[in-house]
């Protein structure tokens, strides 16, 4: 499922090694389920690039809104989610982790489980489930 040119430790993997050199994996986060289970409630509605709802989404929008749900800020940019939050390896990927998409990390999306991430994908597909493996994936991070 992951792209090509991915590691292991993703993007910014530095800052994920400890000191003994081992790969510091963030526990799975309870805000992120929380932030699924709100961004969910916009299932069907339409994407326009910039949106910031509640009518309409552009992908990291949405993902920006459903973690102020649940009380967590994050950035507004896929750019800039791409390096907040907590960096994890693709084997510890978890419902509720936001997954950057895209060779460029021009997308974004919040894992779902079962190979599935939530997310306002382009104009004329409502918001919903997509297979991340139809992605490359560029970062996962953990809020």
């Amino acid at each position: 499922m992951a792209g090509p040119g991915w590691s292991d430790t993703g993007i910014g993997s530095i800052d994920s090694l400890s000191a003994s050199g081992s790969a510091a994996i963030p526990l799975p986060s309870s805000h992120g389920v929380g932030a699924l289970a709100a961004a969910v409630t916009q299932t069907g509605k339409p994407y326009q690039w910039g949106g910031t709802g509640p009518i309409a989404w552009d992908c990291s929008g949405l993902v920006q809104w459903a973690f102020r749900q649940v009380g967590v800020r994050i950035p507004r940019t896929t750019w800039e989610q791409a390096r907040a939050g907590a960096p994890v390896p693709f084997f510890a990927l978890s419902p509720g982790d936001v997954v950057v998409l895209n060779r460029d990390g021009s997308h974004v999306g919040i894992y779902a489980g079962l190979g599935q991430i939530f997310n306002a994908y382009d104009w004329g597909v409502p918001v919903g489930l997509s297979p991340l493996r139809q992605f490359d994936i560029y970062a996962i991070r953990r809020f």
